[in-house]
């Protein structure tokens, strides 16, 4: 048990562990010290010096985020000379920033902001020339405005510390200090692998998702376009968030209409993509274990994870699958077999998928990411910019009556929805692989050990006189750990499949989610309340297998003739390049 430290803040007695912070004892007693640049455990470096306290005995003010607490300390958080001194600080910050803020997309949810307000800032005392410093608009996926970066840090300490990619840092000095990637080299032409976790992270309205909302508003307005819209499991647990309603409301239904009234011509679910991605998926798994093919075979479903593979570890792409992503698989089935049915031109059709990921953004540019000329999917938003659109549209979302999605595909087993969610690709292939081999069902279909946001998780599961052995593996950061100790095994395992979620917790944590303060981050759990809403939908489907699913046996009937048949790898299958670490994306 912890050695309990004694200690004052503001007249009040507090008991805290040793080894804490100021800042740490004061918020578990319920009182605010501000912050902006402090992300606990991952960024607590006392740059933003907003956090500034009193200590008794102290000359100078401290820094509550980095201060360690002592028996008997006394601390004042509220005295004049701390307000005074907060308050300039902010001034200076607020005087080197680009103040455009009715037309940022941090509007209203800007840390900055919100901070200058409860302060009562309405004036800067501090005259200097606008800042005039790099941006950054060259990739597909991430926006770059270092006229509004604060140099927080936040950013590069996720970057580091938790996806371990390191693809930018601070350079200069002074007033020309910014955020860039290595030698000052655009995104495009960085290892930056555009998973969006620094957007996540960011207070200000310095990073943000490349904007692809106009074009869909063109193509909707086209009378020549059949427009249709397919969305991904993690969006229908997240947007609600966007309109009020608590962390972990499913808002399906209402999602569904908002499309309709949005004037998509059709409204799918991406969870057949993801189901198809387990019927080939597993079939490419079985058929790598059978017939001593490149093992472990390693998830492709996470577009900044195949991204990272091929800037950092391209000798195990051979292991990748060479299965697409579900929404490319769905697009690629939209624009064929689904057009052939509704007698649709391919190259009049516009396929828009909703995601929680940025990096889709750059995966649909990708080659191999079409079949005879067609684009597999036309454009991605993020589940802030569908908000974006109906707020826009001036739709009441809360006022909304529930719909179902569109036939045909509009059934999909409960294994498809939880591909939101870190472990649950490992899941489903699970149910589907483990029934192949032994030729019967399972006793149960929930692998409870593949789930939590944990780092790793291993699956070990008896089948026809073998053991299956998975590795779950959560975000970049620890696959860089997990790939190196292979590497440095002679690339040998004892895995046979292995899943990688490019964000920590899976794409429910991704890049294009609602974004929440750090205090909210520190406190709420917000991964496990939107992950109950797809264990939720799972558990209450009538189908929860993939291979059960009735669209599937239709689809590959009247369409793909069989899993990994030349039909499917035409349409459902792709490949991958080794890329260099500072080489042009492609």
């Amino acid at each position: 048990m912890a050695k309990m430290v004694h200690l004052t803040i503001n007249g009040k007695n507090i008991e805290t562990p040793e080894g804490s912070t100021i800042l740490e004892a004061a918020r578990h007693a319920g009182i605010d010290i501000p912050t902006l640049c402090y992300l606990k455990d991952i960024n607590e470096i006392g740059a933003c010096r907003m956090c500034l306290v009193e200590v008794e005995g102290m000359r100078t003010l401290q820094a509550a985020c980095v201060y360690p607490v002592r028996e008997g300390m006394v601390v004042n958080t509220r005295s004049k000379r701390v307000r005074e001194a907060r308050r300039i600080n902010l001034e200076l910050i607020l005087s080197n920033h680009e103040k455009s803020c009715l037309k940022c997309p941090k509007n209203n949810h800007c840390e900055l902001r919100t901070l200058a307000g409860k302060m009562g800032i309405t004036d800067i005392r501090f005259e200097v020339e606008p800042p005039n410093r790099s941006k950054d608009f060259t990739n597909t996926s991430i926006v770059r405005n270092n006229n509004k970066c604060i140099l927080c840090r936040r950013c590069v300490a996720v970057c580091k510390h938790i996806q371990k990619v390191e693809a930018i840092d601070v350079t200069m000095r002074g007033m020309n200090a910014h955020i860039t990637n290595a030698f000052d080299r655009p995104t495009e032409d960085s290892e930056c692998i555009l998973c969006g976790q620094c957007i996540t992270v960011c207070p200000t309205g310095a990073l943000r998702e490349k904007r692809n909302i106009d074009e869909v508003w063109d193509a909707l307005g086209d009378p020549n376009k059949h427009v249709v819209v397919q969305v991904a499991p993690a969006v229908r647990a997240a947007l609600g968030e966007e309109f009020g309603y608590p962390i972990g409301t499913n808002v399906v239904g209402k999602m569904v209409t908002a499309l309709r009234d949005l004037g998509f011509d059709k409204v799918f679910d991406t969870n057949t993509g993801a189901d198809l991605t387990i019927m080939e998926e597993g079939t490419e798994l079985l058929h790598r274990v059978q017939n001593d093919g490149v093992l472990p075979m390693i998830t492709s479903c996470s577009p900044g994870w195949i991204k990272y593979c091929e800037h950092f570890f391209p000798e195990f792409i051979p292991n990748l699958s060479s299965c697409k992503s579900p929404h490319m698989m769905f697009g690629a089935i939209l624009k064929s077999y689904y057009a052939k049915k509704a007698n649709i031109d391919p190259k009049d059709m516009y396929v828009v998928s909703v995601m929680p990921c940025v990096a889709k953004k750059f995966e649909i540019t990708r080659d191999g990411m079409e079949v005879d000329g067609n684009k597999d999917v036309d454009a991605v938003i993020t589940t802030r910019e569908l908000a974006a659109m109906i707020k826009e549209a001036s739709i009441n979302f809360d006022g909304l009556d529930d719909s179902s999605f569109d036939n045909p595909f509009n059934e999909a087993s409960g294994a498809a929805a939880i591909f939101g969610v870190t472990g649950g690709v490992m899941e489903a292939a699970l149910r589907t692989v483990a029934e192949k081999i032994i030729g019967r069902e399972l006793d149960s279909v929930d692998f409870y050990e593949a789930r939590g946001k944990t780092g790793t998780k291993e699956i070990f599961i008896n089948a026809g006189g073998m053991t299956l052995k998975g590795l779950v593996v959560s975000g970049v950061g620890r696959a860089k750990e997990i790939l190196t100790e292979i590497k440095n095994n002679d690339g040998k395992s004892d895995y046979h499949f292995i899943e990688v979620m490019g964000c920590p917790g899976g794409c429910i944590m991704g890049g294009g989610q609602p974004i929440y303060d750090s205090v909210t981050r520190e406190h709420v759990d917000v991964f496990n309340k939107r992950a109950s809403v797809l264990y939720d939908i799972d558990s209450h489907s009538k189908v929860r297998k993939s291979h059960k699913n009735p669209d599937m046996d239709k689809l590959y009937e009247e369409f793909l003739g069989e899993p990994n048949s030349e039909t499917a790898h035409k349409y459902l299958h792709t490949h991958y390049n080794a890329r260099s670490r500072f080489g042009k994306i492609k």
